[in-house]
């Protein structure tokens, strides 16, 4: 008797244990992965943008190329774009002015504002819109980290590891 309490016992652990196991596996949505995407690319790039040297924002690889601080209005300026197009509006990408953002606290605070909105738009569409379209959330997300790349670089030039790049270990 003892012998099949224990099995008994051994087989709801271990379908407790199976069934815990699938939970964590469980694939995203395609709303969950287009936000938790568009969410983290965002994050990583305002982490740069509040690490970044201030004396450095006018930095850039090449003379032809954008500064550090005109990248992140650049990517800003998708946010706005993905934000407008999100809510229905008939948009074309407008570039935001980096002439406009003079110091680093401005670009902090415009990226700032520009995720803020974009996300809450992104937050008012039902899961069941993404079954007809991820734009324009793909493609801003995949502009965001390609220039994220970028700024990687910009990092690597000055002599600075990016923040994402930083050992956790303490």
């Amino acid at each position: 008797m003892k012998a099949v309490r224990a099995m008994g016992a051994l087989a709801v652990f271990a379908g407790l244990a199976l069934l815990s196991a699938l939970a964590q596996n469980a694939p995203r949505s395609t709303s969950d992965s287009v936000r938790g995407h568009f969410a983290s690319i965002n994050r990583r790039v305002l982490d740069m943008a509040k690490d970044f040297p201030a004396d450095k924002y006018d930095y850039s690889l090449k003379p032809e190329m954008r500064s550090f601080g005109a990248v992140i209005v650049h990517i800003a300026s998708g946010n706005v774009y993905a934000a407008k197009a999100g809510r229905g509006e008939n948009v074309n990408w407008d570039e935001l002015d980096p002439k406009n953002y003079k110091t680093k606290e401005e670009v902090i605070t415009l990226l700032e504002r520009s995720i803020s909105d974009a996300n809450a738009t992104l937050e008012t569409l039902p899961d069941s819109s993404f079954a007809k379209s991820v734009e324009p959330w793909l493609s801003v997300t995949e502009h965001s980290a390609e220039h994220y790349g970028l700024l990687v670089a910009y990092y690597r030039a000055n002599g600075l590891v990016p923040p994402a790049s930083r050992s956790t270990k303490r």
